[in-house]
């Protein structure tokens, strides 16, 4: 199965999504991770374009066909993005779940934003300003929407694995039964 989790920065996207991956005991593969050890090569400057994305389907595609779960994190702010994550799990034969993360609150979405610190070294985070003039495309499919606002991580995760249980019988690795 691969889980595609897309929402605009300061969402909370990362913290969901190893939550979930230790939960269900799947891969987690964070875009930010991949862009910053493009760029650490000296061979690329952000923004990268489609380079990190098209790792990212790449890498989602092979731990698939390998019978992993997987939990591809990005922004994921394009149809054209979105459709190519459903191509990977089509090419390994997998189900894809879409989730978007959102903050309904942007006293909160902003003080996240303006206040957070990264863990991948170097990687220039978005300023408030740059968050709200993102180019990020209104999802036009079924989806699942969880809401970071006024909520802890761990509520956060209760709310996507009730989500999830509505379309997955059994999550791998989840034992909630």
């Amino acid at each position: 199965m691969l889980i595609v989790i897309g929402g605009l920065p300061g969402t909370g996207k990362t913290t969901l999504s190893r939550l979930l991956a230790r939960r269900i005991g799947a891969v987690h593969l964070r875009i930010d991770t991949i862009e910053q050890a493009i760029v650490r090569t000296g061979r690329a400057r952000h923004p990268l374009g489609p380079v990190g994305y098209a790792v990212g389907y790449a890498l989602a595609e092979e731990h698939l066909r390998q019978g992993l779960t997987v939990i591809a994190e990005s922004v994921n702010p394009l149809t054209v993005t979105r459709d190519s994550w459903r191509d990977a799990g089509a090419a390994a034969d997998v189900r894809v779940i879409e989730v978007e993360v959102i903050c309904s609150d942007p006293a909160e979405h902003r003080h996240r934003v303006t206040s957070r610190s990264i863990d991948i070294p170097d990687l220039p985070l978005p300023d408030w300003q740059q968050v709200l003039d993102r180019d990020y495309e209104a999802w036009d499919r079924e989806h699942v929407v969880v809401d970071t606002a006024g909520q802890d991580p761990q509520e956060s995760l209760a709310s996507l694995l009730r989500h999830l249980g509505h379309l997955v019988p059994a999550l791998p690795g989840d034992d909630r039964k």
